[in-house]
């Protein structure tokens, strides 16, 4: 059984990540990523769904306006993570993220946990927001411009385990949901073609959506009526945002809202907004100078995230009282809000909620990228540990990770169009705070078990900050519904079958090196 946990050193991780150990017949990954990329792409990673559609929902549910305190609460546990991320992406600049540095701290068969965990992140993430990027894409071509649909062309926006509302009232089951295949085939042509080029495409897209988050917050900061913050006036200050505990009704359920239980829920919830930066790391092999540039990506994304969050939070409850926020789109709730406390036009109105879900899908879309290109990066390290077949191969011209990239572009185009994306939400939570909970416990176990090697950045007090942010992703783990538990044991047995029916046999580390 102690074999299992045979560890890989830490020095050859880090001689594998340096382009110079590949060969001609076995070419690396291309470093051309900057400080500045990376950064781009933590933010494209970050800002998404979470912001444009679970803000509201928390609100409404369960944290009032209070839900500040439930992003400075999950800002506060991603700070933790990210803190330990940037420590061991800097001293191990690999492709394999967290699956690589458990595999140096805690050994191979919690490495390949790990790695199989990653998927539940990576490519379901990528599947969750690919059907979050259908439903408002036919939101902005029906709702928006008036485009009419058939009642044969709507069963196309929705997989077969969900209803189609067609204009008559009369419902039946979706088809295919087609966008979602679609968005997920394209952004991984995008990837397939290399990863200065995926970066571009990022960059422009992060550039467009957070220049309309900036808009909502200016535009929203000057029309807000402080009486909407006040959820509890039995108290002053700071914590009249946060209304008393009480039973309410939410979409016809009674539920216990509120107080500072409901901000550490909703801190539960909005977790789901900040996923993403840790796929900075999966890009260390990319990194031009990943010692400098790594922990500058994965902090920096992070900070300037939490920050417009908050500033969003405070405006969207500032101009519409929360309990009118449970809606999928509170955003846009929110802009209709603003527009006519200014007195504007319907033309303006009109223009502004087009262009509200027409960052929203740019946001999405540069999630999507972001997702499915660390799922890439673990698939190609876990492959060239010889743990997975094929996924190692690597482009001759375009220096990607072209088979995983093809795989996994077919498997997002595929589930995409038939899961429904209630399903994989939470167990893409899940799977996030098992990956983190374990990076956090590796950096302290690596500083004693190897306090010899160069630490390009580091921790922080490591014995307290690791601990605590593996303590506080149990917590939110812990108040996650069963249902979601029972889903992440049975795909870790189906990970199980893998590794010990083609892992274990195959691993190079256990054949006395690589080949």
């Amino acid at each position: 059984m102690a074999n299992l946990f045979i560890k890989k050193p830490v020095n050859q991780l880090m001689k594998e990540g340096d382009p110079s150990s590949h060969n001609a017949g076995s070419p690396g990954l291309k470093r051309s990523l900057g400080a500045l990329n990376l950064t781009l792409l933590g933010i494209g990673g970050i800002i998404g769904a979470g912001i444009f559609t679970l803000t509201g929902a928390a609100a409404a549910k369960y944290a009032g306006p209070g839900i500040v305190y439930s992003f400075v609460a999950s800002g506060f546990l991603c700070a933790l993570a990210g803190l330990c991320y940037a420590e061991m992406a800097a001293m191990v600049p690999v492709a394999g993220s967290a699956y690589a540095y458990s595999y140096a701290t805690m050994g191979e068969f919690i490495a390949w946990v790990i790695g199989w965990d990653l998927i539940l992140e990576y490519a379901f993430g990528a599947v969750t927001v690919a059907v979050g990027w259908s439903g408002y894409l036919f939101s902005l071509l029906h709702k928006t411009l008036g485009i009419e649909f058939s009642d044969t062309a709507m069963r196309f926006t929705k997989g077969p385990f969900e209803l189609v509302t067609f204009a008559d009232g009369t419902t039946a089951h979706g088809i295919w949901n087609l966008p979602a295949s679609f968005i997920g085939l394209v952004v991984a042509a995008i990837l397939y073609r290399g990863i200065r080029e995926s970066a571009k495409v990022n960059n422009v897209i992060v550039f467009i959506k957070v220049a309309i988050v900036i808009s909502f917050i200016v535009l929203g900061w000057a029309v807000v009526d402080p009486s909407n913050w006040v959820g509890n006036p039995a108290v002053s200050g700071f914590a009249s945002l946060v209304p008393a505990q009480q039973e309410i009704v939410y979409q016809g359920h009674n539920v216990t809202a509120y107080g500072w239980p409901g901000v550490l829920t909703g801190a539960a919830v909005v977790f789901f907004a900040y996923i993403g930066f840790d796929a900075v790391s999966t890009t260390a092999q990319e990194a031009k100078n990943p010692a400098r540039d790594l922990p500058i990506g994965i902090l920096g994304s992070l900070v300037i995230c939490t920050i417009l969050y908050i500033l969003m939070a405070l405006v969207m409850t500032g101009v519409v009282h929360y309990d009118q926020l449970g809606v999928p789109d509170p955003v846009a709730v929110g802009i209709d809000r603003i527009v006519e406390l200014r007195g504007w036009s319907p033309g303006v109105k009109g223009a502004f909620t087009f262009l509200v879900k027409l960052g929203a899908l740019a946001g999405l879309t540069s999630v999507i990228l972001v997702l499915i290109l660390g799922q890439t990066r673990i698939f190609y390290a876990m492959a060239k540990d010889g743990l997975l077949p094929w996924f190692d191969r690597v482009h001759p011209k375009y220096q990607t990770p072209a088979t995983a990239t093809v795989l996994t572009g077919l498997f997002v185009a595929f589930c995409g169009g038939l899961i429904p994306i209630e399903i994989v939400g939470e167990l893409v939570s899940i799977g996030t705070l098992l990956a983190f909970m374990l990076v956090c416990i590796g950096v302290p176990l690596l500083r004693r078990s190897h306090p010899e090697y160069k630490r390009p950045f580091k921790v922080p007090a490591p014995w307290l900050i690791g601990p605590l942010g593996a303590i506080s992703c149990i917590w939110v783990m812990s108040g996650l519904p069963l249902d979601t538990w029972i889903r992440l044991f049975v795909w870790l047995a189906l990970g199980f079958g893998v590794y010990f029916g083609y892992g274990i046999r195959h691993s190079k580390l256990r054949k006395g090196g690589r080949k």
